[in-house]
């Protein structure tokens, strides 16, 4: 039997930073499914979620949102650097990946880091002892993470929504769509939800 789960993100999302404890609880659930985090890099610096979008947030969810991520809400944000690492991420050291993702966004929407220059990301890549090459920090996407676009888009298809965040939980030819917005104020309550649909197959 094997099991995977698809998490299609935006890291300066809300939304999906409300969604990654339910990607923390199927994870620790399921310690042998893969995890493949797939960043759709929807913010390139010309708009934002904004105010309206994490305050709908922050009243069906857990997740927290302090001062210094309020005072640049309304700004435009650019996730085209978060999107290299976290390939990079998954190619390199793929254990990491959801451990770093969880440390991004507690950075960004508790600490106010807007994750768009280089310096933005020193304190991850040294506490987690990373070694990304520069190119990751350019301003465009790398090519490795164009090809998480395009495997984004295979998924929306089968799925028939452009939407995100997505989550998705394969079990060997079987998949399951799950609906976050069920489960965003109790994340642990997606474990039992999946393991019911599971035990249908």
């Amino acid at each position: 039997m094997t099991q995977a789960l698809y998490f299609i993100y935006d890291s300066h999302c809300p939304w999906s930073y409300a969604t990654t404890p339910l990607v923390n609880a199927l994870q620790q659930a399921f310690p042998d499914m893969a995890i493949n985090l797939l960043h759709a890099a929807h913010y390139i610096g010309k708009d934002c979620a904004g105010e309206q979008q994490v305050n709908a947030v922050k009243k069906v969810s857990r997740v927290k949102f302090t001062d210094e991520h309020m005072r640049y809400v309304n700004s435009p944000k650019n996730s085209v650097k978060t999107a290299n690492l976290m390939k990079w991420l998954q190619n390199k050291q793929p254990e990491k990946q959801l451990t770093v993702l969880n440390a991004l966004q507690q950075a960004h929407f508790t600490q106010g880091n807007p994750l768009e220059g280089k310096h933005n990301f020193n304190d991850i890549v040294s506490q987690f002892k990373l070694s990304p090459s520069n190119k990751i920090f350019k301003d465009e996407l790398s090519v490795d993470a164009e090809i998480t676009l395009g495997d984004i888009a295979e998924i929306q298809q089968m799925i028939g929504t452009q939407h995100f965040p997505a989550l998705i939980m394969t079990q060997d030819d079987n998949a399951i769509f799950i609906d976050h917005s069920k489960y965003l104020n109790d994340p642990q309550a997606v474990v039992e939800a999946v393991k019911q649909e599971l035990a249908a197959f």
